[in-house]
């Protein structure tokens, strides 16, 4: 008689549940995180300090941000390089309606958001309608964007603390404590909007239709797909979040620069693509560019700590983009040939 028990002996359940967790895009984001933090900590005990976790924290919900709306629109097979100009532009717009006594706050808050969501509208339609590259669109954006911050304040920074007692602050940038730990509402707004993003994407029937338009838009097109519609949504909710994450930034350092987020579009798509989502769209991943913010921020953090000079970020941040490709490849050839 065949030992029926063999086969189960030689390949136990608890094998096929590590190939699977191994294979998922957010295994090897979460390993290189863990074991900066070891590193990191070893080598000086202060990076895991309630203080130090408190101020890197607050430093990665402004590239958060921006990083999560990112990862929808690159999973639906475009990018966007003009978030860091909006990113300086829809708080310089802000306060400059406010400090002129144009509009009261919460309106101001609520025209830059429009500007921006009009800034997504035409890089989207120049997408879908035009047939343009999103590289070409979104970096023409980016020059008319920063341009524009530029000459409407001839260079010159928007005063915010006149501000300071309102209620906006409070809710976007106010402060409690935790155990120590220092938390500040923007890192809630992070949280809460990672928690929705990954939600959306993974559960509703528009985070279908943003996958199936960044894997083969053809074929989602012939099953009813709106691919051009789900793309020119996500470039307005791809500016929108930079507004946002710039008005958050623009009460905490409590000034308005029209040079602000320059470099940001790069770091961002570095987060996300070091978190699992892929860069020709089809498959993205929250939880993988939450943690791929976090392994950025604290590298920076990490690396001033340990007496790294702060010029050497780009190169660990290159390293870390290359070795994460090639893991990511890795792990997906396994995958797909079961091995």
């Amino acid at each position: 008689m065949t030992d029926r028990s063999t086969p189960s002996a030689a390949h136990p359940p608890e094998l096929g549940v590590v190939k699977l967790l191994i294979a998922k895009p957010e295994f090897g984001p979460l390993v290189l995180l863990v074991l900066m933090i070891v590193v990191f900590t070893a080598i000086n005990p202060a990076f895991a300090s309630i203080t130090n976790i408190g101020n890197a924290l607050t430093f990665t919900v402004e590239l958060g941000l921006i990083a999560l709306a990112m990862t929808l629109l690159m999973t639906a097979g475009e990018f966007d390089l003009s978030v860091g100009s909006v990113f300086g532009f829809a708080p310089v717009m802000m306060w400059a309606f406010f400090n002129g006594g144009v509009l009261s706050l919460p309106l101001s808050f609520i025209v830059a958001l429009l500007i921006a969501l009009a800034i997504g509208l035409v890089s989207g339609l120049f997408v879908t309608r035009l047939g343009i590259p999103s590289f070409l669109v979104t970096l023409g954006m980016l020059l008319v964007v920063r341009g524009s911050a530029l000459w409407l304040t001839s260079g010159f920074p928007q005063r915010t603390w006149d501000a300071h007692d309102q209620w906006l602050s409070n809710v976007l940038v106010g402060d409690f404590y935790i155990g120590g730990l220092r938390v500040y509402m923007s890192l809630i707004w992070f949280i809460l909007l990672a928690v929705i993003c990954h939600y959306l994407l993974t559960r509703t029937r528009f985070g279908n239709w943003i996958q199936a338009t960044g894997g083969n838009p053809g074929a989602a097109r012939n099953r009813g797909v709106p691919t051009q519609r789900v793309k020119v949504i996500l470039f307005m909710v791809s500016a929108a979040m930079a507004a946002f994450a710039g008005i958050i930034s623009s009460i905490r350092v409590s000034a308005a620069n029209p040079n602000s987020g320059t470099g940001y579009e790069l770091e961002v798509i570095a987060m996300v693509v070091i978190g699992g989502t892929v860069l020709t769209g089809g498959r993205g991943t929250i939880v993988g560019t939450v943690l791929g913010v976090l392994i950025l921020r604290l590298m920076r953090n990490g690396i001033v700590l340990i007496g790294v000079p702060g010029l050497a970020y780009n190169i660990f941040i290159g390293a870390i983009i290359l070795g994460m490709m090639a893991l990511h490849a890795g792990l997906e050839r396994r995958h797909n040939t079961g091995t």
